[in-house]
């Protein structure tokens, strides 16, 4: 799953991102409303999490203009204002669900849960490369109709792929958005994944290659026709 957070005070936006990272989930920051817009319009997220108080536009803006995009997305809007008036005036700009600051993140971590599968209702979608599909909801990865066990993070880093079909994405982006931005371990965690992810794809019958190493640039998931 990927999670949209829009959040201009750093601090906050990082500990939102360790958290959810942590829940394995995918999470791109933006700082700002423009961007935040931008970023939405280029990429497909499962949920967003948008700040009220942003520099260019506001979080109200950000929320309408989102829902002129789709519909479907769960949006769970994040602030200081804590009257009812203030959360009438989320929601009737298309918020699903309003969280006051301060806040547990246990608190926004099962809210989050409770939107996506209320989106997982209306939203059933597949991705699929090949003969490999991947159920974000369900979390079930198959190949040529048989299951394909992951792990949590094998589950994050073949769904970050699999979003970005025919991308070449780099270390740096693959590291920021299934681990975190900061993550200090071992440096080949990438290559180790990578290659866990190979091995269990591999299936019998001589399956070819779907995730492909660009030398310099990263790694992509690609249709077998488009090789």
């Amino acid at each position: 799953m990927q999670i949209l957070v829009v959040e201009d005070e750093p601090k906050i936006a990082q500990l939102l991102r360790r958290g959810l990272v942590e829940e394995h989930y995918a999470v791109d920051i933006a700082t700002d409303g423009y961007e935040a817009i931008e970023k939405f319009e280029t990429r497909a997220y499962d949920c967003v999490i948008l700040d009220w108080l942003l520099p260019g536009q506001d979080g109200l803006a950000v929320c309408r203009a989102i829902r002129q995009e789709s519909t479907a997305v769960p949006i769970l809007m994040l602030t200081a204002k804590g009257e009812l008036k203030d959360k009438i005036l989320a929601l009737d700009s298309g918020a699903d669900d309003y969280l006051v600051k301060p806040f547990a993140f246990s608190e926004l971590a099962a809210r989050i849960r409770a939107l996506l599968r209320r989106g997982n209702k209306a939203d059933s979608s597949v991705l699929t490369v090949g003969d490999l599909t991947l159920n974000p909801a369900t979390r079930q990865a198959t190949r040529a109709g048989q299951i394909i066990f992951l792990t949590a993070r094998e589950h994050a880093l073949l769904e970050y792929l699999m979003r970005n079909k025919n991308l070449v994405l780099s270390k740096t982006q693959i590291i920021d958005h299934v681990w975190d931005y900061s993550y200090d371990g071992f440096s080949n965690i990438v290559e180790t994944y990578v290659r866990y992810l190979r091995r269990k794809l591999k299936v019998s019958g001589g399956s070819r290659e779907l995730i492909h190493t660009v030398r310099g640039h990263g790694y992509a998931i690609k249709e077998p026709t488009d090789v």
